[in-house]
């Protein structure tokens, strides 16, 4: 069999078919694959067939290269075998390298060794070329199993024909009491790939995007407009996308899967431009940057260039961190009311995020604002034009609010504790306002003076500042009914600042 196996023309149609497979996979999801063949001559001759396809993955310096051959020898070994011999050190770099998801080295070529008691979570893919029973098959392929990032699961390609003697391995797992379903073939995945396609376009009802081969990038806004205009629309669209790009990470290579490669790439863009528009402070993991999503978005829609999803929604370059008036009535006429909705949101809680970060009251105060106008657009108490609205003059005056501090004659800070001091109306008519300021003005001083590192976990230092704060609430007649309040309201805006202080 070994003989038959090792045939030259075997091996170029298997390493053929391999590169193909392998190429196709990467560039759904990012990660290493193992091969398995039944003799270190084969391991050797297979590598050799594949670098005749890809010269560019070899390399004969063991730092370098996508493609080693993990064997031992020795000198008495055929010439075949010697480019390929490791020693202890030798194997110790290769078996680094092959774990760190970041090196160039993403195939291994092996026969015995590290099919056993050897995790590589980044490897997604083993393909097999060796008769393997029981056991040893088991532990073979728990080696593409092991969680990493946003790997749907292992996927194992057989080109011996090691089917039967899976399931009897699975006999012998299923009868041990094993718990869950250990695998499952790839038709599985196309299945539940095709339901959530056509769950997604059932999403568009309504909205046609027939042209999204020849023309996409038009169609995106229009269609995250109309997601987001459904009942819940967001959260469900995300979903399904999601779900769409983990079934074709284990299907994708299957030509059914293949033919919806390009309307898949569509929804991914829909879903970017929607991530873009309306999610906060979202930060990618690198798990995400290099996902089926972007390389799907490389090959498919923005080869032509980048473009500039304000662009796409009739808008200018707006100077967001401002919120200008001039941006603000743009997205007051923008054709897509819904994205206009989201759009607003992203900014201004971007907006109060970055300016209120260090003044508690004020970012309370605008939050709440914000949560109340989105609950009753989200409840459909009020209209879209309402909501947009609504938004726009909260825009306007948080503006106004973190622009204060000329008209107060106070720094940042102290305004920070001018709210906290002025939260209720009642104390700033009873104290007055000359007062307010000068009780806020002392009161920063001495907290900042007062900080030490990590006072804020040091019980006794946060005690000492809660006597200062009483003592000089007490100094200005500030209102005894509120005395306790007021205390934890202003060390709650100390600790707020207390980064910013002890950076300066």
């Amino acid at each position: 069999m070994e003989k038959l196996v090792g045939t030259r023309e075997r091996i170029e149609e298997i390493a053929a078919d391999l590169v193909r497979h392998f190429e196709s996979r990467s560039a759904v999801l990012e990660g290493k694959a193992m091969i398995v063949g039944m003799s270190r001559e084969i391991c050797a001759r297979l590598y050799a067939a594949i670098v005749r396809l890809r010269p560019a993955w070899h390399d004969a310096d063991i730092e370098k290269g996508v493609i080693k051959v993990m064997m031992t020898g020795s000198a008495a070994d055929i010439e075949l075998l010697h480019p390929h011999l490791t020693n202890k050190s030798g194997k110790k770099r290769l078996e680094k390298r092959f774990k760190n998801p970041d090196d160039p080295l993403r195939l291994v070529i092996v026969r015995d060794m590290w099919l056993t008691g050897f995790d590589v979570p980044c490897c997604h893919t083993m393909y097999v070329d060796k008769p393997m029973h029981g056991h040893n098959l088991m532990q073979a392929i728990a080696r593409v199993n092991r969680v990493f990032k946003d790997k749907p699961g292992g996927l194992v390609v057989d080109y011996i024909g090691i089917a039967g003697d899976l399931k009897a391995a699975l006999k012998i797992y299923t009868d041990a009491n094993g718990r869950g379903q250990p695998s499952r073939g790839v038709e599985e995945f196309l299945n539940v790939l095709r339901e959530k396609m056509d769950a997604c376009r059932g999403l568009f009802h309504g909205f046609d995007y027939t042209a999204y081969r020849a023309k996409p990038a038009p169609l995106l806004v229009p269609a995250a407009n109309h997601i987001l205009g459904l009942p819940d629309g967001k959260r469900r669209f995300l979903d399904l996308v999601t779900a769409i790009t983990r079934a074709f990470a284990l299907c994708g290579t299957l030509d059914e899967a293949a033919k919806l490669r390009t309307e898949i790439a569509f929804f991914s863009a829909i879903k970017s431009a929607i991530v873009k528009c309306t999610t906060v402070d979202r930060k990618l993991t690198d798990a995400e940057k290099h996902s089926a999503l972007r390389h799907i978005l490389d090959n498919a829609l923005v080869s032509g260039g980048v473009e500039d999803i304000f662009k796409l929604a009739g808008l200018d370059k707006p100077e967001i961190g401002l919120l200008s008036e001039e941006f603000l009535a743009e997205v007051r006429n923008m054709p897509h009311r819904n994205l206009a909705v989201e759009l607003l949101e992203k900014l201004l809680r971007d907006k109060i995020k970055a300016h209120a970060r260090t003044n508690v009251v004020l970012q309370q105060k605008f939050q709440d604002r914000l949560h109340e106008a989105l609950r009753k657009y989200h409840n459909r108490a009020i209209e879209t034009a309402q909501v947009i609205e609504e938004l726009i003059q909260l825009a306007a005056d948080f503006k106004a609010a973190i622009n204060r501090n000329e008209q107060l004659a106070l720094s940042p800070d102290e305004v920070a504790f001018y709210d906290a001091l002025a939260e209720r109306p009642e104390v700033l008519r009873e104290m007055g306002d000359s007062t307010l300021k000068k009780l806020a003005a002392e009161l920063t001083e001495q907290l900042r003076n007062s900080t030490t590192v990590d006072w804020q976990v040091r019980e006794n230092v946060r005690a000492k500042m809660r006597l200062l704060v009483k003592q000089l609430l007490r100094k200005y007649k500030y209102p005894p009914e509120g005395q306790k309040a007021a205390v934890a309201l202003v060390l709650q805006q100390a600790e707020a600042l207390a980064d910013d202080w002890s950076a300066k």
